[in-house]
């Protein structure tokens, strides 16, 4: 996969803290800002969505879903979650609204889940949020077959402007299930509101792929959003030792994994000696040696006019927010912000008030508020 930009190496460096009246803040190329603490306590968060009425509502991978409300976390999980299991790195993993959530209440969860001796996979449930209860729960997709092993469930999902629901299903640690197109491991399906396959998938009117299979040879994406003024799908996914991915996500598309990649295996072994090849969707960007990125968000607010159409990304091996800004598909400047924190960011959310907002995988994790230097 050769990539589609040469810039190699990041503005390592550009990264100051200073300590003002008790006060952390952080100065960067484009922008000065503090971090705000929201809240703590939170057992590795996985996700965070925006309500309505101003509150946010968090998953931990640990099984519980909870509410932040005037800052404050509540002490209660919210009840009525679906059967899950917590596992590896599976448990419950993405929260994402209905684009309509104000009129219906309707939210989105994936999670991984498991039957005694058919092993673990990839769910994803919609549901009623009612105060501080889940309703009218109802499995829409489960990815198939099963598993054995308790890694690459993936389970980030985002919604395009038609209101179709992409959802990422990992690899499950067989790579080469990514290659094929008749299994829902390593890849993205795109589904309606309902769960059934949207018209126009790509293998849809073809028995040698799933219906609602919209892409494959993903290894384990864990970050998708919706880019603000194409609408199209950005995501990215972890590689092995080296070769993490930003990729566009459309139709049909194969992203190489394991036929083309960037990285050797954990053991050091090579898995390729292809960095690209015909048939296969080079990446926009990628980064070796591997940052682990998780969670990602084009900045879209007035708050920081510097960084406006910027892409970030948290990465949970390098412990950093890394910046992109990007044109015509070309990562023009890259920045590393946040490493002084020590924290791996597990997601990356642009808030309703302008600002970016964090959370950090830990026992103890975090969620945090990226706010302007006045």
């Amino acid at each position: 996969m050769a990539a589609a930009y040469t810039l190699t190496a990041t503005t390592l460096g550009c990264l100051a803290q200073i300590a003002i009246a008790g006060t952390t803040t952080f100065t960067s190329d484009k922008a000065n800002f503090r971090l705000e603490t929201i809240a703590t306590g939170l057992a590795h968060p996985w996700s965070l969505a925006f309500l309505p009425d101003g509150s946010q509502l968090v998953t931990e991978r640990d099984g519980r879903l909870r509410r932040i409300e005037d800052g404050e976390l509540q002490s209660h999980p919210v009840q009525g979650l679906p059967e899950l299991v917590v596992s590896g790195q599976g448990g419950l993993l993405d929260i994402i609204l209905h684009p309509d959530f104000e009129t219906n209440q309707t939210l989105f969860l994936s999670y991984a889940h498991k039957i005694s001796r058919k092993g673990m996979t990839t769910r994803v449930a919609r549901a009623t949020l009612d105060d501080n209860t889940l309703s009218n729960v109802e499995v829409i997709f489960e990815a198939l077959p099963r598993g054995t092993a308790s890694h690459h469930f993936a389970g980030r999902m985002a919604f395009d402007r038609d209101g179709n629901l992409y959802i990422a299903i990992g690899d499950r640690g067989e790579m080469d299930r990514a290659q094929d197109t008749d299994d829902d491991a390593g890849g993205v399906h795109r589904l309606t509101i309902n769960g059934d396959p949207v018209p126009g998938n790509p293998f849809i009117d073809d028995s040698s792929g799933k219906d609602t299979l919209y892409t494959y040879g993903n290894r384990n994406i864990q970050g998708m959003t919706t880019h603000p003024e194409t609408g199209e799908i950005w995501s990215h996914e972890h590689g092995p030792r080296g070769g993490d991915e930003i990729n566009i996500i459309r139709a049909g598309n194969n992203y190489g994994w394991p036929k083309v990649t960037y990285g050797i295996d954990y053991s050091g072994a090579i898995i390729s000696d292809k960095t690209t090849m015909e048939g296969v969707t080079d990446p926009l960007h990628y980064w070796d040696p591997s940052i682990a990125p998780s969670g990602m968000a084009f900045y879209t607010g007035d708050r920081f006019p510097e960084w406006q159409g910027d892409l970030f990304v948290g990465a949970l091996k390098m412990k950093k927010l890394v910046r992109l800004s990007i044109e015509n598909e070309t990562v023009k400047e890259e920045e590393d912000l946040l490493e002084d924190l020590g924290e791996r960011i597990r997601d990356v959310r642009m808030g309703p008030d302008g600002v970016l907002w964090l959370l950090t995988d830990s026992a103890d994790g975090k969620v945090y508020r990226l706010i302007p230097l006045e």
